[in-house]
């Protein structure tokens, strides 16, 4: 185990506080606009005040994720602007501190928030931001998703293809059809069912009719209800409720596996599936970003420019990883390259500076 000095307890402690008091001030901005926003559906069927006040609550480990590695640059902009304006930095340079020396201790402090950064959001974030999508669409009586089609939700099974008209968060099907075809892609049954509702590991169809092709002939068939095994489950369907950057990533695996097994684009779910590795290390470049900003001197409005610019550098950041996400997506780019090429980017800038700094 590690023995830290007392400048590094010291350092670690001023960057660590200035960071979550960062990241608090962040979580209190963005709750009030949040609130405000679900405050216009308050009223509205059975959505009520403690509705939007619990949503509110249950995002909050979603914005967390998010504003780590912003909340650690101008943290750690502050804490080294404030002990540069106080020559603490300058009297541990004078003393034989190495940027080196400096730069692991930060690296120290960035570890443990890239910890927190990937705990929440994989033990967290997921089951937060599900629990709040359903108590929204319960409330408002709204579906999981009729995204792309006003006829619903498509879906691949195999050789089949699922539209649904509703999907509840209730694990419930409303309105769906089945389109079942043979290995030449010949068109062999249409099942249409009123709803469907899932028992014991398989979906139960209630007032449907089969209509089935023999040749040039058609055979209708009626039933009130009837059992249909699919790959499709209420898990994977819960995977519309919440976006591929705030799954788990057991959950993006097996749903990219299942959009695998059924020949379908997957560039985005594996985009958010490398992000999900990558980004709780975006810390690590965040602080080597802020690291020479701390060797400046500026006692006249230096701490405020500073903190500027980290706010600019961290709106920067955010929007670099959805732009190269969207972008790698629509372009097919590798996925690695497109979920790290932000904190690459970013890391190469950091090395930059450190470099001039050194060179003064």
């Amino acid at each position: 185990m590690f023995k830290l000095s007392l400048y590094q307890r010291y350092l670690m402690r001023e960057t660590l506080a200035a960071v979550f008091l960062v990241l608090a001030a962040f979580l209190a901005l963005f709750s009030f606009f949040d609130v405000i926003n679900e405050l216009r559906r308050v009223g509205q069927n059975g959505y009520q005040l403690w509705h939007a006040l619990v949503t509110v609550l249950l995002s909050l480990p979603g914005l967390v994720y998010e504003l780590i590695p912003i909340a650690t640059l101008i943290g750690t902009l502050y804490a080294l602007s404030t002990l540069a304006r106080h020559s603490e930095i300058t009297v541990l340079r004078a003393a034989g501190l190495a940027t080196g020396d400096l730069l692991r201790t930060l690296f120290r402090v960035a570890g443990l928030l890239a910890l927190l950064t990937f705990v929440v959001g994989e033990a967290v974030v997921p089951f937060s931001e599900r629990l709040s999508q359903e108590i929204r669409a319960k409330a408002l009586s709204q579906v999981i998703a009729q995204t792309g089609f006003e006829s619903g939700l498509w879906l691949k099974d195999g050789r089949a293809f699922v539209n649904v008209r509703r999907a509840t968060p209730d694990a419930k099907l409303e309105e769906l059809r089945i389109y079942q075809f043979d290995e030449r892609n010949a068109l062999l049954a249409v099942t249409e069912a009123g709803f469907a509702e899932f028992h014991q590991g398989q979906w139960v169809l209630k007032s449907g009719v089969e209509t089935r092709l023999d040749g040039d002939a058609a055979r209708i068939e009626r039933f009130d209800e009837r059992n249909w095994v699919s790959a499709v489950t209420p898990d994977l369907l819960a995977v519309l409720m919440v976006s591929p950057e705030r799954m788990s990533l057991v959950g993006l695996f097996d749903y990219t596996r299942h959009l695998v097994d059924n020949r379908q684009k997957t560039e985005r779910y594996q985009i958010a599936l490398w992000k999900k590795l990558i980004y709780p290390l975006s810390a690590l470049v965040m602080v080597a970003l802020a690291l020479p900003f701390g060797y400046s001197h500026d006692r006249v409005g230096g701490v405020s420019l500073k903190i500027f610019s980290g706010v600019m550098l961290g709106i920067l950041f955010y929007a670099l990883n959805g732009l190269f996400s969207n972008l790698g997506a629509i372009n097919a780019w590798p996925p690695l390259a497109s979920a790290a090429a932000p904190s690459g980017l970013f890391m190469l800038a950091a090395a930059g500076l450190l470099w001039w700094v050194e060179r003064r």
